[in-house]
């Protein structure tokens, strides 16, 4: 287990400490270091492959408000910690959030951007509501009562829950405060995109219910130096963690694109 002290928190991390470039994949909502996995295994021999669970996820805990400026901070502060001056930022859903805010940040420290199942905007306003009501079930009763359909809206119906099951039910429920705070109440960086040069690949689940489609055309014509989406057929919102075998190719060809 290993465990970082910087940027003023102590973050967990896994390195596979390769000889290759460096590509740090940030986790989204809910979820943990452990969503890479396929792409961890598919990439370790030929790239340092760094992952991370961010403030009040997985092995890493909250202490107060904080921002997804805040958890880019984290970011690039893991990366300076590992002695790493330049890195690809993959990120899902809010790993995408803080990534694109990384590249905002500190842009020469950028080799390159994945981006899957995120956007720039803001949360859809008529989710909220119900979001917010599953978050005060889980704070105050643990996820037991709400995680199924937590599980329906990331994971879909290609991945088995019970092992996220058993890492939320370990989680401490108050720790779920912030992180939903900063969702729920994050800035919007449209536009922004245009500020942000790094070659950036996007990959998007085709049935995505959390972030539509729609967001992530916008966030590809916004940003500067952004291919096509690489739609993930049947794929909900993880959609590298359950249809890896649409997303590694593509992923590699782009990595290996970088030089």
């Amino acid at each position: 287990m290993s465990f970082a002290d910087t940027n003023g928190q102590h973050l967990y991390y896994e390195d596979t400490a390769g000889t290759g470039p460096a590509i740090l994949f940030s986790h989204g909502y809910l979820m943990d270091h452990d969503m890479f996995a396929p792409q961890v295994d598919a990439l370790r021999d030929d790239y340092r492959v760094i992952t991370w669970d961010e403030r009040g996820h997985g092995q890493t805990p909250v202490d107060g408000p904080f921002d997804y400026w805040d958890s880019a901070r984290d970011a690039l502060a893991l990366l300076t910690h590992l002695g790493v001056e330049e890195a690809v930022l993959a990120g899902m859903s809010q790993g995408g959030f803080l990534s694109l805010r990384a590249a905002l940040l500190s842009p020469e420290r950028v080799r390159g951007l994945v981006l899957i199942d995120t956007q720039a905007g803001l949360e859809d306003a008529e989710a909220v509501p119900a979001y917010t009501a599953m978050t005060d079930e889980w704070i105050a009763n643990g996820p037991g009562a709400v995680q199924e359909i937590v599980a329906s809206i990331i994971l879909g119906e290609n991945v088995d829950p019970s092992p996220w099951y058993e890492k939320w039910a370990a989680i401490p429920k108050e720790y779920l405060l912030e992180p939903f705070r900063c969702l729920v109440g994050r800035d919007d960086l449209t536009g922004r995109l245009g500020e942000i040069g790094a070659p950036a690949i996007l990959f998007h689940g085709g049935a995505d219910a959390a972030i539509p489609m729609a967001r992530a055309e916008a966030l590809r014509d916004g940003l500067a130096a952004a291919g096509d989406i690489v739609v993930v057929e049947g794929a909900g919102h993880a959609s590298n963690l359950s249809h890896p075998e649409q997303v590694n190719g593509p992923l590699r060809a782009f990595l290996e694109g970088l030089g």
